[in-house]
């Protein structure tokens, strides 16, 4: 299983990939192996400031239908809209071009509930 060092994670997981005052946000690689092919994902909440743990959008794959959730509170800038014609990149490629959201985060300190690679890769053994 892909694990990046450069990334957090959250026990959901989801990864953050810190970029200045700027996160993206995206699904793990054992996420969307569980889930199984992607079919959908929806993200309305573009423009809104959400809390940490609050969720952002939902993704579907053929089993099942799952809630995306922030790891950090902050402000919803951008939706992948890739991901609108072509959800599965998120199955092809989790932590480059199958990104979710990009977010102005409001609370740096909140990273510090975050996982590294060593304790996410520990949690999914």
């Amino acid at each position: 299983m892909n694990v990046p060092a450069d990334l957090k994670y959250t026990k959901d997981h989801e990864w953050l990939k810190v970029e200045g005052e700027q996160a993206y946000i995206g699904i793990t690689d054992h996420a969307q192996h569980e889930l199984g092919d992607i079919v959908f994902i929806e993200v309305e909440t573009v423009g809104e400031t959400l809390g940490k743990h609050e969720s952002f959008g939902t993704i579907e794959a053929v089993k099942t239908v799952s809630d995306i959730f922030m790891p950090v509170g902050g402000e919803v800038l951008e939706f992948n809209e890739e991901l609108v014609t072509t959800p599965e990149i998120i199955n092809q490629d989790p932590y480059g071009k199958g990104w979710v959201i990009r977010i102005k985060f409001s609370d740096a300190g909140e990273m510090a509930g975050l996982l590294d690679a060593a304790q996410y890769q520990a949690l999914i053994g």
